[in-house]
């Protein structure tokens, strides 16, 4: 039986709920999913420039789940890009934190 998933502290929402490349209709697209916690560890660590352990502690999860949650938003945005994919911005039902 899978370990119940911990509550993340998301604390920013996307602008937009897709991106995709310019000139082609999105239905002609194939889509990737962008889950909130993967858009908040980018956000935290590539934008902020946070360390690991203050995202971590931040998103509320280990700093080893972070680092997971990091690639697998990171392998997606390059996926996205490289094959020219819409990507889609997930607004899951995680916690939301007000600053």
């Amino acid at each position: 039986m899978a370990r119940p998933k911990i509550v993340r502290k998301i604390a920013c929402r996307p602008a937009y709920s897709c991106f995709k490349p310019n000139g082609v209709p999105m239905k002609q697209l194939p889509k990737l999913a962008l889950a909130s916690d993967e858009l908040e560890a980018l956000r935290l660590v590539d934008m902020l420039g946070l360390q690991q352990l203050e995202a971590a502690q931040q998103l509320g999860v280990s700093r080893q789940t972070l680092g997971n949650i990091i690639a697998r938003g990171r392998h997606k945005v390059a996926q996205a890009l490289v094959m020219g994919m819409a990507l889609e911005l997930a607004s899951d039902s995680i916690q939301t934190i007000e600053d």
